[in-house]
């Protein structure tokens, strides 16, 4: 074996390890805390209430676990059993160039693990979400979904990986720089083209209705100097019981999306603080900061890949033929099992940049009333009340339920 085999072995099975056993302490944590509703949350969250969400959690926790494995196989399976090796000679055969045959073996390989995903996906909608009475999906609609999000991925992009290709191949020594800026043009048109064009193929979006809830958003957006192409009210209930809310789409094309399911169980002053804590995010800058992080961090990644096209033993740690085409896939492949260890690091910033929405919620609206949103959020969607500390800092990208509320209840 090569240097590198070893070196991604270990980093692939501490990552695995450091999985299982976070998430196995946060079924015990979670577990030992189900019997009682903890003090904050007495008056809000019955015990039945609390209970099924620390169910619903301990579910979720126990097919993680099983997913975590089965990935790990399925990627060794791909990397080192000569799974990638295998599926490049079958389009080898065919004597094509290596633009087209690069092509076909990055979407072959993507449309086999969408195969592969299929019983998890299935499982997580039919049995775990049904189990708990959050699935509102029927089978024709997860297979219209199917279908759809497919055909979508061919036709956007199939063009775009030759694009990404054919710079690596023909573009020069400085073709990582133009694969960046085509990422980064890529990504900013479908963010402006998705609430638009794409979204609606999945969901119906109407205008919000006049009423309490329209008066006290129009006065919050007027208040917080936000300009949008609208409020919409997306038919979430088609698919699932759980709410949400969110900004999508940027410029003149932004819109504030509202789950159906969300309006059914807030009171308008609720709504006003959770859309008050998404104008947060907006006017604290960190839908731009979270841009910029994600364009710095693709930029290193194609510098990375770069330097890493150049190198012999990067492809035969892996038993591949050298291309341009399988650099990036074993790129794609292997990079996160490198990168695991940056997510706490990560997840702390959001949990920061949370904290800061929060407050501007509490200076825009009301901090009393987003805590009651908060509370009817994590009762509708079963969201546990006691996570494990070090599961939580590990993943979790919102403050635990506790610690949110007491920061909210110290803003004036």
């Amino acid at each position: 074996m090569q240097t590198f085999t070893y070196l991604f072995l270990v980093f692939l099975f501490a990552s695995t390890l450091v999985q299982l056993y976070l998430s196995l302490r946060q079924k015990q944590h979670v577990a030992a805390h189900r019997a009682a509703v903890p003090t904050a949350f007495a008056d809000k969250v019955t015990l039945a209430e609390h209970q099924k969400a620390a169910d619903y959690t301990l579910a979720k926790g126990g097919f993680g676990r099983i997913e975590v494995v089965l990935g790990l196989v399925i990627l060794l399976g791909w990397t080192l059993a000569g799974g990638l090796a295998w599926l490049d000679s079958v389009w080898r055969s065919l004597g094509w160039s290596d633009l087209y045959t690069g092509t076909a073996v990055i979407v072959s390989l993507l449309l086999i693990s969408s195969v592969l995903d299929l019983p998890a996906s299935l499982y997580r909608s039919f049995v775990l979400e049904q189990r708990f009475g959050f699935n509102k999906m029927t089978p024709l609609t997860f297979a219209s979904d199917l279908l759809k999000s497919t055909a979508l991925s061919l036709v956007i992009g199939v063009p775009f990986v030759m694009l990404i290709l054919w710079l690596m191949g023909f573009a020069g020594a400085y073709w990582w720089l133009y694969a960046w800026a085509a990422l980064t043009a890529f990504s900013l048109l479908m963010t402006w083209a998705y609430p638009k064009f794409i979204a609606p193929l999945f969901n119906k979006f109407n205008p919000l209705e006049e009423g309490e809830v329209a008066t006290r958003i129009d006065a919050l957006l007027t208040r917080a100097g936000f300009n949008s192409n609208g409020v919409f009210v997306m038919d979430g209930s088609r698919r699932s019981a759980h709410g949400n809310a969110y900004f999508t789409g940027f410029g003149k094309n932004k819109r504030i999306v509202f789950f159906d399911t969300l309006l059914k169980h807030l009171t308008p002053a609720q709504v006003e603080a959770v859309l008050a804590h998404e104008l947060g995010h907006f006017k604290r800058k960190h839908i731009v900061k979270g841009m910029v992080l994600s364009m710095s961090m693709t930029l290193a990644g194609f510098a990375v890949l770069a330097w890493l096209m150049q190198q012999t033993w990067f492809y035969a740690a892996f038993g591949v033929q050298d291309s341009t085409y399988m650099a990036l896939l074993l790129f794609l492949l292997v990079s996160p099992a490198f990168t695991f260890f940056i997510g706490p690091l990560m997840a702390w910033w959001s949990r920061k940049h949370e904290f800061e929405a929060d407050a501007f919620a509490a200076e825009q609206s009301s901090s009393a009333e987003l805590i009651a949103a908060l509370v009817g959020l994590y009762k509708e969607n079963a969201s546990t009340l006691t996570p494990d500390p070090w599961y939580s800092a590990f993943y979790d990208s919102h403050p635990p339920a506790a610690i949110r509320i007491a920061h909210l209840q110290q803003q004036p």
